[in-house]
């Protein structure tokens, strides 16, 4: 008796086929299920199409695979990295702008690949709310950088929502890098080399003053192996192989103005300002309450639009309801190895209440260890001894989550997961916890920006933006209380830009001055403090180095203990204590371990 196949089985091996032969490895593991795409070694997931979905979430399902199989083919890791500006909207434009080469080979060479990565790059457009930009103080220039290149070197018309953020940066970035980026057309299989003209390009938009030349590495770029051209790489398999819909996918193009913005970028660098540099002025020291004050090389145009507020004002309860039942099926994998990290952490905090005895007393309990002495010498005095409770050192911990653009997708989820973790564990040690976020009110620029050009667009402005910093759960609220608003961390719309320096002296300053005697403050982020409005008209590495003053003043003058977890950046360059995580799955392995430590309290 035969037994009816899965009709999604078919769909699995055409898949897994196609994905080995582009990525040119065939033991690559190929599995399919719900939750976050992820790569590792040589083992893969993507998602699983559900049954009855249209052609195009087929594509969008597939792109996903293609993207990983044309990653693990054409980039070098570490040659990216050996590179890649250090920090900021550099990096993240070079970033964007090598995606677009791994497109282009892809799309190049096969049109169900060109159709599938379409496909894909939409679905990721619409969940990054880029359908939704209406001014060019929304659409992120490094974002449009990359789907630019993207669209020179394929020659194929962007997807509707990635048109959508374009569109508002197209004549400027032609008019100041189009010649630099037609010459990216030749070195597309040279990583290196394109690599190379993709810093050129960077220069050319006014962040040359973050790129330095790159570091010495290990790897001579001269010295690394790039693709050959003359390579067919359809010799490993044909387009029918990916091709799902000969017919091509829709063509949509958006109606309305391209628009500029009005940001001085041809601004000389004396106008700007000389980078700073924080060893030049003598530090500055916490007043009376451990408060710690802006650094007096770091100035903000104005605080007046600048808001603290608590999540429940920012959403509705209905939507704040169904976004926390989204967080709750995120967390639903990991149910045993949140079970496992929250018993370690609890071990680890209670660990300082075990009791201890006191010997050699005049009354108490009997010491049965000193019974052998007495029956051996009946005139040796009896011992007593008492049970000394050791004094449990009260905590509260500061979670600040990095809630900014740059955290889009995998990266908050994440942080949500670890936020939830650490949050609900914490709480059942006794251990009062706070859950702050940060990020700015609006995108390149707010209000601030606009009282700046009102007022003339002097020299040295200073930073640009509205802050917005979030209070998920105050110290004192009960976690039962607060546990919904978690959920705001996955509405798109709400990550914009962030200024990390000045979120840190925030959350340190809240946490300084409470009572407990033992107080952490622990930074979830991606590690990059990135305002293009700022970094426009100031020196590039204003940002950065306003966070790294922010860190050695907790670091070195303040009794807050001061850790850090990256999502999916190492961030060990700016914190002393840290840890990083790529995939949610991290918690329940070695991150167990790591995590654990960052909570082992000092004697």
């Amino acid at each position: 008796m035969s037994t009816e196949e899965n009709p999604l089985e078919p769909f699995k091996r055409a898949t897994t086929a196609t994905i080995r032969a582009i990525a040119g490895d065939d033991e690559l593991e190929v599995t399919f299920g719900q939750g976050t795409p992820t790569v590792r070694g040589r083992s893969m997931r993507v998602p699983l199409p559900a049954i009855g979905a249209t052609q195009e979430e087929v594509c969008a399902v597939r792109g996903v695979g293609d993207e990983f199989a044309l990653k693990l083919r054409y980039h070098d890791e570490r040659l990216h990295q050996s590179l890649s500006p250090e920090a900021g909207p550099a990096q993240e434009m070079f970033r964007w702008i090598e995606d677009a080469r791994l497109a282009a080979i892809g799309a190049m060479r096969m049109e169900g690949v060109a159709q599938n990565l379409d496909a894909n790059l939409e679905v990721q457009c619409r969940q990054a709310a880029f359908d939704t930009v209406t001014a060019e103080t929304e659409a992120p220039l490094s974002v449009a950088v990359g789907l630019l290149v993207r669209q020179m070197l394929t020659g194929r018309e962007l997807p509707p929502s990635a048109e959508n953020v374009v569109r508002f940066w197209r004549d400027h970035v032609l008019e100041k890098a189009g010649d630099d980026i037609e010459a990216l057309k030749s070195s597309v299989t040279d990583q290196a080399e394109f690599a190379r003209l993709c810093r050129q390009v960077i220069a050319d938009l006014g962040l040359i003053s973050e790129m330095d030349e790159p570091p010495d590495g290990e790897q001579d770029a001269e010295d690394v192996e790039t693709i050959d051209e003359n390579d067919d790489a359809s010799n490993d398999y044909s387009p029918e192989d990916v091709v799902l819909d000969e017919d091509g996918s829709t063509e949509e193009s958006m109606d309305g103005e391209t628009t500029m913005m009005d940001m001085d970028v041809d601004m000389d660098m004396d106008e700007m300002g000389a980078e700073s540099d924080p060893d030049e002025a003598p530090p500055q020291m916490p007043d009376d309450a451990g408060r710690i004050e802006v650094d007096f090389n770091y100035q903000a145009y104005t605080h007046e639009f600048d808001e603290i507020v608590r999540a429940e004002e920012l959403c509705d309860p209905e939507e704040l309801g169904r976004l926390r039942m989204l967080l709750d099926q995120q967390l639903l994998p990991l149910q045993h190895a949140t079970s496992k990290l929250a018993n370690r952490l609890q071990r680890r905090l209670m660990a300082r209440q075990n009791r201890t005895w006191e010997f050699d007393l005049e009354e108490g309990v009997l010491d049965s260890a000193r019974l052998a002495q007495v029956i051996i010498d009946p005139m040796n005095p009896l011992a007593y001894k008492q049970e000394k409770e050791t004094k449990f050192r009260d905590t509260v911990v500061t979670l600040l989550i990095d809630s900014s653009g740059s955290m889009r997708g995998r990266s908050i989820t994440i942080a949500a997961m670890c936020a939830d973790i650490l949050g609900r564990t914490l709480e059942r040690c006794s251990v009062r916890v706070e859950i702050l976020g940060f990020t700015t009110r609006a995108w390149r620029g707010g209000q601030s920006r606009e009282k700046w050009i009102g007022d003339g667009k002097p020299a040295n402005p200073g930073r640009l933006n509205d802050l917005r910093h979030i209070v998920y759960k105050a110290a004192d609220d009960t976690w039962h209380r607060c546990k919904r608003n978690l959920g705001l961390m996955m509405r798109e719309e709400l990550l914009k830009e962030n200024i990390d320096g000045e979120a840190l002296i925030w959350a340190h300053n809240r946490i300084v001055t409470r009572s407990e005697e033992r107080k952490v403050l622990m930074v979830i982020s991606d590690g990059l403090p990135v305002d293009n409005s700022t970094l426009l008209v100031n020196a590039s590495n204003y940002l950065e180095q306003h966070l790294k003053y922010a860190i050695d003043q907790i670091e070195s003058y303040s009794p807050v203990e001061l850790v850090a977890i990256g999502i999916g950046h190492d961030v060990t360059h700016h914190y002393s204590r840290a840890v990083t995580i790529t995939d949610a799955e991290q918690l329940g392995g070695a991150m167990t371990d790591q995590l654990a430590d960052l909570f082992e309290l000092k004697g």
